[in-house]
């Protein structure tokens, strides 16, 4: 009687269970980001010393990426209650963009301080919105993964940006050349934005 095994018990789910397959279109689109914020966010404070001599003047440039950026998170809540997390990355992508093109185009503090609302009032929403993408596709146990890895590529981006508008503008001697590859980047990975936004489906373990 007293010498019966007890009864097996049913194993829990693994955590390897409830993996999702990470969706590398916007992982990409997460890095591109980090280079579209982080060369104006560098470079930004010079351009406009290039542009104005006056410190009075260009000293602006920081205050309004700030300002934009502060404003940028009181915006996000309301544009979730009428588009998608992809719909408004895709359009935070577009600004930004068109931020890093007004400098090249013009060449005016004006535009400069321009492209610093434009790049300081999108890359905020960005990375809201892409944080917010990941918690939409993954279930708890894994989210932490998808969050790891975009942050990754954010911070890869972050790094890649600078040398490659270094790179440029010491063999150019402008950084025209960087904004408007960063702007096309910027641009080209809007198409992974807007794909269906249906979470994957869970690898079975």
């Amino acid at each position: 009687m007293g010498d019966e095994l007890p009864t097996a018990r049913r194993p829990l789910r693994s955590p390897a269970s409830q993996r999702t397959p990470l969706v590398w279109g916007l992982v990409l689109a997460y890095g591109i980001a980090g280079i579209g914020y982080t060369i104006p966010a560098t470079y930004l404070p010079v351009m406009a010393r290039e542009s104005f001599a006056s410190p009075i003047v260009f000293g602006w440039s920081w205050p309004v990426f700030g300002l934009a950026a502060f404003a940028s998170t009181l915006l996000v809540s309301r544009l979730q209650a009428r588009y998608s997390n992809r719909q408004i990355w895709a359009a935070g992508h577009i600004v930004m963009a068109a931020g890093l093109l007004l400098p090249v185009a013009l060449p005016h503090i004006a535009a400069i301080a321009a492209a610093g609302f434009c790049v300081g009032g999108s890359f905020m929403v960005v990375t809201m919105v892409g944080m917010r993408e990941a918690h939409r596709l993954a279930p708890p146990p894994d989210v932490i993964r998808h969050i790891a890895v975009m942050t990754t590529a954010f911070a890869t981006g972050q790094i890649l940006g600078p040398m490659m508008a270094s790179a440029w503008f010491a063999a150019t001697g402008s950084l025209s050349g960087a904004l408007v590859l960063t702007s096309a980047l910027l641009l080209v990975s809007v198409f992974a934005l807007v794909q269906p936004t249906s979470p994957p489906r869970r690898i079975r373990t």
